[in-house]
């Protein structure tokens, strides 16, 4: 089996159409009809379910999907390694949205302090999408806030952070120093969208502890949620790292929660066939020394 067929069977994985896959790579559909068969005779194994004129991947077809794609990037950093000498590089990092915000520009910054010859390329996404894009080969290293479910992740904390409760001042808790627990169960929040790893801690603490909690706001970023917790239209419960200008302005005030915490680890994550250049790993270790630093 050699490369083409691996690129051929990414192709039509993709579109899980033999027509769309054949325009795509400019072959005729047989050939890439062809292709697919000899991965399938190649290996002993159907990689497609051919039902009602529609393909679908089989197990074996997901877990040599994986390997393909994996083996098709190794080629192309091989290829672009050996052109790019004396350290050059690139690197693709994905990260969610309150590390992308308030934690990547310190580290981007420090990173290439180190190494100016090799370029970052960044994309930010909540903690679900940043999983996908890892899951995909479609970023290197992923930096994020919340849990990750796949067996093919492997990740390392690397900064702890912490959320708060914060509201505006013209809501009816400000004022107060803190409040109880139950109490949290009055408010309205305003909250991020499923997905992010700041909902998801605010979830899991709200039901470790057996409160209930109405969402009456739903938003993909923090500054709307800021923008809307400081016109008194609810609470929030957010990185304390996103809300340190508009607190020490005035125009969020923080609330303590007795014998409540909402505390998280920020963790890179790496698919874990992923195969780590040195420019990656160098990365990953300013990252790991970003704790070390900011407890100095």
């Amino acid at each position: 089996m050699t490369l083409r067929h691996f690129k051929i069977f990414i192709a039509v994985c993709d579109t899980m159409n033999m027509t769309s896959a054949a325009e795509g790579l400019f072959m005729s559909q047989s050939a890439v009809s062809q292709a697919i068969a000899d991965l399938e005779q190649h290996y002993g194994v159907r990689l497609f379910e051919r039902l009602s004129k529609k393909l679908y991947l089989t197990q074996a077809g997901k877990k040599l999907q994986s390997y393909a794609r994996h083996m098709i990037r190794m080629n192309e950093e091989t290829e672009r390694d050996m052109v790019m000498l004396h350290g050059h590089g690139l690197i693709r990092v994905g990260a969610s949205v309150t590390v992308g915000a308030h934690v990547l520009p310190k580290l981007v910054k420090r990173y290439q302090e180190l190494s100016p010859n090799v370029q970052i390329e960044v994309v930010e996404h909540n903690t679900e999408k940043i999983e996908h894009f890892i899951r995909n080969d479609q970023i290197d290293v992923g930096l994020v806030e919340g849990e990750t479910s796949s067996t093919e992740l492997l990740q390392k904390p690397f900064l702890q952070d912490e959320l708060i409760l914060v509201c505006g001042c013209g809501h009816p808790l400000a004022g107060r120093t803190f409040i109880e627990s139950p109490e949290l169960e009055r408010e309205d929040y305003i909250v991020r969208e499923v997905g992010s790893g700041t909902r998801k801690t605010f979830e899991d603490v709200m039901a470790a502890n057996r409160l209930s909690w109405k969402a009456i706001w739903t938003c993909n970023n923090a500054d709307t949620i800021k923008m809307a917790a400081a016109e008194g239209l609810g609470v929030s419960v957010i990185s304390r790292r996103a809300v340190e200008t508009e607190v020490a302005d005035g125009r969020l005030l923080p609330i303590e929660v007795k014998g409540l915490r909402f505390l998280r680890q920020f963790k890179i994550i790496i698919h874990k066939n992923k195969y780590l250049t040195e420019p990656m790993q160098q990365f990953m270790d300013v990252c790991m020394g970003l704790n070390k630093q900011e407890e100095v």
